[in-house]
């Protein structure tokens, strides 16, 4: 079925546009009859296939994504659309098993939440990602420490020269652990500041963000030591190179 757009009222203020991809249509009526008087604009997509066609074609401020869908998987759908996409993306799973969490956070989620949820959970983690995607750079100019430079304003990266792609959510991350290069800063630091909540100990997200990051930035440092840290039961380091 094609992605069908649902109506919002002109009095409301425009809090974002969002991309709803789930076949079960009468949840996506309870979120868009939830998230639609408090300034969304919504449209609903009930396939894996109309979901990207729409995720690619049009502008959207955030997507939010179930893992089982018909004609194509929300993990594919993520995969393909991280291709030419760095939308903030919000995955829906009914899977308990911390496995497919992981394999949505590492396909290029931002975040993502088991069914059943609550409204306001998910009011809760829409709203955080958008203010992390929509905030202003910490400094307008570039910041280089090492063989990593980023730009915030553009939100580009370049690791030993070559342009690495990274999502929203990790060039945040990013963004503050260079920031506070050669400092410590904790996961519950970390958590508040890209999630706005208290981070749950048993929430590997935080964890395969970092992986990932890491992974992305040290594929072009050949043998050259990685430049984020573990400080195992605190938090992570930016290593200021003497």
């Amino acid at each position: 079925m094609d992605a069908q757009p649902v109506g919002q009222s002109g009095t409301r203020p425009h809090a974002g546009t969002l991309l709803l991809v789930d076949d079960d249509a009468e949840l996506c009526a309870l979120m868009t009859d939830y998230l639609g008087p408090r300034g969304f604009e919504i449209v609903s997509a009930y396939d894996g296939v109309a979901g990207l066609k729409a995720a690619l074609e049009h502008a959207f401020d955030l997507v939010i994504l179930d893992v089982m869908l018909p004609q194509l998987g929300g993990f594919e759908v993520l995969r393909q659309l991280r291709h030419r996409s760095q939308v903030p993306v919000l995955m829906l799973t009914a899977r308990v098993d911390e496995r497919d969490r992981i394999e949505g956070l590492e396909a290029g989620a931002d975040d993502y939440l088991v069914k059943p949820f609550g409204v306001g959970e998910l009011l809760a983690r829409i709203r955080a990602l958008l203010r992390r995607a929509q905030a202003k750079p910490m400094r307008s100019g570039p910041i280089e420490i090492g063989p990593v430079r980023l730009q915030p304003d553009t939100r580009e990266v370049w690791s030993e020269g070559m342009r690495v792609a990274l999502t929203s959510l990790e060039f945040s991350l990013l963004e503050l652990l260079m920031h506070s290069a050669g400092r410590i800063v904790s996961r519950e630091e970390i958590s508040a500041a890209l999630y706005q909540r208290t981070p749950n100990p048993y929430d590997r997200s935080l964890d395969v963000h970092m992986s990932n990051l890491r992974r992305k930035l040290e594929r072009h440092q050949g043998d050259r030591e990685g430049v984020i840290r573990t400080i195992r039961g605190v938090g992570y380091l930016f290593v200021v190179a003497e």
